[in-house]
């Protein structure tokens, strides 16, 4: 029976590299429309922030024009924005938001 050279080896002595995916910001615009109990709703039910959170990005996107709603690879921030626009057209409010390179 031949010797097998990797009996003595475990899972943990297995190095495993994984490649990080590039990551994307989530960006929302702020515009005179979109109430900011909607942003805070967006944030919460999209973004899975707690109110606090939603609510200092929803004041951020209101004092500075901007603000991160999170950051993801690309697939899921994409998804996010088409989730979230889609609620904010449904609802009447012309809520900007976009992804971009982080």
């Amino acid at each position: 029976m031949p010797e097998n050279k990797y009996s003595d080896q475990t899972d943990s002595d297995v190095e495993v590299e994984f490649d990080v995916p590039p990551q994307y910001k989530v960006v929302l615009f702020n515009d005179d429309y979109t109430t900011m109990e909607f942003v805070v709703e967006i944030l919460m039910v999209d973004f899975n922030k707690t109110f606090e959170e939603a609510s200092a990005v929803m004041l951020e996107v209101h004092k500075s024009g901007k603000g991160i709603a999170g950051i993801y690879p690309y697939d899921i921030a994409a998804t996010k924005v088409r989730s979230a626009q889609s609620k904010a057209r449904a609802a009447g409010f012309p809520l900007q938001i976009t992804v971009e390179e982080d």
